[in-house]
């Protein structure tokens, strides 16, 4: 059996890529990114769909954002950012993902904060109206753009409701389904007419409790809610381990056979380990200043789990961007980009680094190049491209014929041709 055959057999995944918000704030504050040969990369867009194998990319939408014209916390996404990024999205041949915030700032469970421009809608048809026009004007304007959306999100983690209008508790004289449903329903309404041939993604965040994950969706599926994908967030240090999101899955499958799921967020720290966070996890994988063995270990278990539930069709790594404060940071002006580095969940390293911000690589590879293998599990490990000076006489270092590393042990690997110590070998 050749590689090739092996490799179309263990098809499983459609979409791989990232969300990509703040990529044009980092480069108007003239953040360089390099390859895994130290080159400066012109379109990180293009790279990323070229040398790494992404073919998605998702961007979120604000109404009127809090901090349009700084990038201090990554809020600065309005209708003719994501018009423009959009466009270079659809231009380079990758799929778009639009994410609906319906607020001026961060939409998650605990913030669902109706626009300030919205402060006449008092109730929930109301809400419902001008959801629905704001959604509508919004992907009209897009179109015209050139970036139609190929998957819009109606809400950001909305599993406690959205632009005010709380579900949660579950089955509690606090929570407002009706209004809630009105709310949602008319985003989709306005996705069907605009972008017919877009897939409607409804987001939620527990993706580790599979029973109030059921309670959710079955509440949309009795209300007859339109929509195509259930859309996830994993971070295993907030939702649990590996076993916690498979049952979630398998629960999905089981129940709602006509939905696919994208894992529209996930991601792992890198040198410090985020507080307050919900679940321990660094015992499975460690977190280590000036090491990423960790989350590289974290990609590749998530990438194995999904392998075993074939109706997730999506995987997006949060933030991938990530360089911290860039090349072009003024704390004192607040120009560019001056986030904090408490989230260190990129790809890259967030220190400049002389010349520009270097990929997170291990000694078997980089998340990066490893998140294709969702599309390929059994290709796992080969996950890293020839850097110069790695495929020397004596190393023992096994790339495939595409120059991608492989690793050390020809026992561990699929039947195929590949190069060792400047040898052509072929493995059978």
């Amino acid at each position: 059996m050749t590689l090739l055959t092996t490799a179309a057999k263990a098809q499983h995944g459609t979409f791989v890529g990232g969300d990509i918000s703040m990529l044009p704030a980092y480069e108007a504050s003239s953040t360089t990114y390099l390859d895994g040969k130290g080159n400066k990369i012109a379109d990180l867009i293009q790279w990323l769909i070229s040398d790494c194998g992404w073919n998605s990319f998702r961007v979120r939408l604000f109404v009127n954002p809090t901090e349009r014209g700084t990038g201090k916390t990554g809020v600065v996404q309005d209708i003719d950012y994501v018009k423009a990024l959009g466009k270079r999205i659809k231009a380079a041949g990758g799929k778009f993902m639009l994410d609906f915030h319906y607020s001026d700032s961060w939409a998650d469970p605990t913030n669902q904060v109706t626009p300030a421009s919205w402060a006449d809608c008092t109730t929930p048809q109301q809400k419902a109206d001008r959801l629905y026009s704001y959604t509508k004007e919004s992907l009209q304007a897009l179109v015209a753009a050139g970036a139609t959306p190929d998957f819009v999100q109606v809400g950001n983690e909305i599993t406690y409701g959205m632009v005010g209008i709380k579900v949660w508790p579950y089955d509690s004289k606090e929570s407002d389904w009706d209004g809630f449903l009105t709310v949602l329903k008319a985003g989709c309404k306005a996705v069907r007419e605009v972008c017919p041939k877009a897939k409607i993604v409804i987001h939620t965040e527990r993706s580790g409790e599979s029973a109030r994950t059921y309670y959710y969706y079955n509440k949309l599926k009795e209300a007859a809610v339109d929509y195509d994908i259930v859309g996830l967030s994993y971070y295993p240090f907030y939702h649990g381990d590996l076993t916690a999101l498979k049952a979630t899955l398998l629960l999905l499958k089981r129940d709602f056979p006509d939905k696919e799921v994208q894992i529209v967020e996930t991601a792992y720290p890198i040198q410090w380990w985020p507080e307050g966070k919900t679940v321990d996890t660094r015992s499975t994988w460690p977190v280590e200043e000036g090491k990423c063995d960790g989350q590289y270990a974290f990609t590749k278990d998530l990438i194995a789990t999904l392998a075993d539930c074939d109706n997730v069709k999506g995987l997006y790594w949060w933030f991938p961007e990530e360089a911290g404060n860039g090349d072009g940071a003024n704390w004192d002006t607040k120009e560019g980009i001056v986030i904090s580095q408490w989230l260190n969940r990129g790809l890259w390293w967030p220190k400049v680094s002389g010349a520009g911000h270097w990929p997170l690589m291990t000694e078997e590879g980089g998340v990066l190049w490893l998140m294709k293998s969702f599309l390929n599990p059994e290709a796992a490990g080969m996950t890293t491209p020839e850097t110069a000076g790695d495929n020397t006489a004596g190393n023992n270092r096994i790339y495939n014929i595409n120059g991608q590393y492989c690793g050390k042990d020809m026992t561990k690997l699929p039947k195929g041709i590949y190069i060792q110590n400047e040898r052509k070998i072929i493995n059978k």
